[in-house]
């Protein structure tokens, strides 16, 4: 796993290669083994003057020799790569390519796309099962080909003014050339406070995009062009067949067992230490059984736990699963000091507005499991091909729930809930606000209920807050937050569930989950590698119908049925906790610094971008253990801390 970076100048400038580095530096935690530069100068057919400069920064996993220096080129230096991330099936074709000819000078997954370009062009992308982002540079053709792997696992930003093109792993880099203006987009502001992230291929920066999954860019005569390169097949789901249900059922879970064990054995491939995170969740339970059937000693495993919080500690579970599947295990217990002490380089990390805070255990475990591995496996993935979130039971219960007559939904039920205080601090009152949740997502139109789900500020609390201070004339007319689940929900045919899971897929899983895992553990040098979003499992799994995902009020149904018997039995029936921390009880103690810091009217007011009495509300709230607005705080935290430490 790697950083990469890259300049492209159409204004005859000379690429600097100071500046290169200055961009590889900005990301040295990504590639602390090497570093590489690379700059050339052409003229183009119409005279134009051209200059490039891609830049490295490597972390050796496959071949470890200086064979695997990057950028690297083919044979005779025509084409250049930088690249960052794993090709699993390089192997194969590497025995492919060597039969037409291409000879290697190294081992790496690296060499193999290189000549795959060279036989292929740019169709050469549905020949890669891994995850990536890359950037070749085709001298021959003056062509840039940028691409970004099919579920965006690795991250790959770009800025293009018609004179200079700049992309990156990261906005940190691109923001090293003092040609790129520090602007924020309201838009993807808006966007931020609706998801808790800036869903691609806005980010918060004007004039810098993200390239979205699964799409490539090629930059050629001046012209850039965009185009999409894979999605979810569109095909009836596998319950649509003349077997019966049973024999059905039986087939798809075969089918499944084989596609994930396979692709877990694909990602156990290194030449450096490799190991797993085992939560104690279904997930990563499986992968880690998996590997264990794959491996020929002891899997390391690494668990984080909290020390003095039981409601959110799911250690033992993690033990059980270790003792079953005989791993060599880590566990690691967090006290409220060791979260406090690792939020200074969690906030630095973000270039971005990212306000997922399990992304704090997400950094401590990563940090932790580098002392001993430096790749790891992890379960990501698996609650969006299968239906593992709670809020997927939203439209399983709105069917049921809307043959209770209005009369007593309206004037009792409801009327009763919103009395009611709620909090993450007490399992009873968060059962008060998940219901209140549930409640919300009652109302309008499915993606108006699919939106209530997702969002962290309602959209009315979105308005008020930006609107008010004069700032709503930047933002596009509409509700954009809304128009981007619309787009997404109509983009899939197929049953509810699944089209709920395909919006998820496409915005969430990317923009927050692998964004957090990736920032997190690759701000340690740690590779992680997810075998649930293997292309292959993907596109399976969504041939599957979201009845057998979701049945009988059961989440991840079919998962479970699958590796009932890989599973500790303790494991099958568990609800779903995720890898949360108790954010609302410590923002009313020890981390009330923060709110006090971060959300005073003073600087509020002074900054001019929200409505200070909404966030005045929210605070108070929280504090009077009315209602727990402990998400929308943290927030309105973690975007002015990124905004002091890049607009302020």
């Amino acid at each position: 796993m790697c950083g990469i970076c890259g300049i492209i100048n159409f204004d005859s400038l000379p690429v600097s290669q100071e500046l290169l580095k200055k961009m590889c530096q900005t990301f040295s935690y990504r590639g602390p083994d090497d570093e590489g530069i690379y700059i050339s100068e052409r003229t183009a057919r119409q005279g134009q003057k051209i200059s490039v400069g891609l830049g490295h920064k490597r972390l050796s996993i496959i071949d470890l020799s200086a064979a695997g220096h990057q950028p690297m080129s083919n044979e005779d230096g025509s084409i250049w790569l930088t690249y960052n991330g794993e090709i699993y099936n390089f192997k194969e074709q590497r025995v492919e390519l060597q039969a037409k000819g291409h000879a290697f000078k190294s081992h790496t997954d690296t060499e193999v796309i290189l000549h795959l370009y060279e036989e292929e062009g740019p169709t050469c992308v549905h020949r890669l099962n891994g995850m990536f982002s890359f950037g070749i540079w085709d001298e021959k053709r003056a062509r840039l080909w940028l691409c970004r792997d099919r579920i965006g696992i690795k991250p790959l930003v770009y800025y293009w003014d018609g004179k200079h093109f700049v992309f990156a792993s990261e906005i940190k880099a691109l923001l090293s050339n003092p040609f790129i203006p520090r602007e924020l987009d309201y838009d993807a502001l808006l966007l931020y406070l609706a998801f808790s992230f800036v869903p691609a291929p806005y980010t918060i920066f004007r004039g810098i995009r993200k390239l979205e999954p699964g799409h490539s860019l090629i930059l050629e005569k001046g012209g850039l062009q965009i185009e999409k390169y894979w999605d979810v097949p569109q095909e009836p789901d596998l319950n649509a067949s003349s077997a019966s249900f049973y024999t059905q059922e039986e087939i798809i879970k075969k089918s499944l067992y084989e596609y994930l064990s396979e692709a877990v054995r694909k990602r156990m491939i290194a030449d450096v230490p490799l190991g797993a995170f085992l939560s104690g969740g279904i997930d990563s339970s499986i992968i880690v059984g998996l590997m264990a059937r794959h491996a020929s000693g002891p899997v390391k495993t690494f668990s984080i736990g909290f020390k003095d919080d039981k409601l959110f500690d799911e250690t033992h579970y993690a033990r059980e699963a270790a003792r079953l599947f005989k791993t060599d295990h880590h566990e690691f217990k967090l006290t409220y000091r060791d979260m406090l002490d690792a939020l200074p380089d969690v906030l630095s990390t973000f270039d971005e507005p990212f306000a997922d805070s399990s992304a704090i255990p997400t950094y401590i475990v990563s940090r932790e499991t580098k002392r001993h591995v430096t790749v790891a496996l992890a379960g990501d993935g698996g609650d969006e091909l299968f239906a593992g979130y709670r809020s997927y039971l939203g439209e399983y219960w709105y069917n049921r729930y809307m043959m209770v007559p209005a009369i007593l939904r309206d004037g009792l039920i409801e009327s009763f809930f919103h009395t009611l205080p709620d909090s993450r601090d007490a399992r009873v009152m968060e059962y008060i606000r998940r219901l209140k949740k549930f409640i919300g997502s009652t109302k309008g139109a499915f993606p108006e209920r699919v939106m209530s789900l997702k969002a962290v500020f309602p959209q009315k609390f979105r308005k008020d807050l930006l609107f008010a201070t004069g700032f709503g004339g930047n933002i596009s007319e509409g509700d954009l937050p809304l128009e981007i689940v619309k787009n997404r929900l109509s983009s899939y045919r197929g049953d509810r569930i699944n089209k709920i899971l395909y919006s998820d897929l496409k915005d969430s899983l990317p923009g927050d989950m692998l964004t957090k895992v990736d920032w997190m553990s690759m701000k340690n040098s740690l590779e992680v590698r997810v075998p649930f979003l293997d292309h292959n499992v993907v596109e399976f799994a969504f041939k599957i119908s979201g009845s057998l995902k979701l049945r009988k009020g059961k989440t991840k149904y079919l998962l479970k049925e699958t590796f009932k018997d890989l599973l500790p039995p303790s494991l099958y029936n568990r609800p779903k906790a995720g890898f949360e921390i108790p954010i609302s009880r410590w923002l009313k103690t020890d981390l009330r610094f923060l709110v006090d810091k971060f959300l005073d009217e003073e600087r509020i007011k002074e900054e001019g971008i929200f409505e200070y009495d909404i966030i005045r509300h929210l605070k108070q709230a929280l504090l009077a253990n009315r209602t727990d607005t402990s998400w929308m705080l943290w927030n309105l935290i973690v975007f002015e801390s990124w905004y002091e430490n890049y607009l302020g």
